[in-house]
């Protein structure tokens, strides 16, 4: 889905799009963090 609004956004220079996209990114990058916090709790010790 970032690629795709991405070249939306090249091909049109619409700001909406690339607000979208800026959004999208923000949302993949804490959907990563969140995971990796996951994984870092999973793997300590009790």
């Amino acid at each position: 889905m970032l690629d795709f609004t991405w070249k939306v956004f090249t091909f049109t220079g619409n700001i909406d799009t690339y607000l979208l996209f800026k959004e999208l990114e923000k949302e993949r990058t804490k959907d990563c963090q969140m995971k990796e916090e996951e994984r870092t709790e999973v793997d300590l010790p009790v």
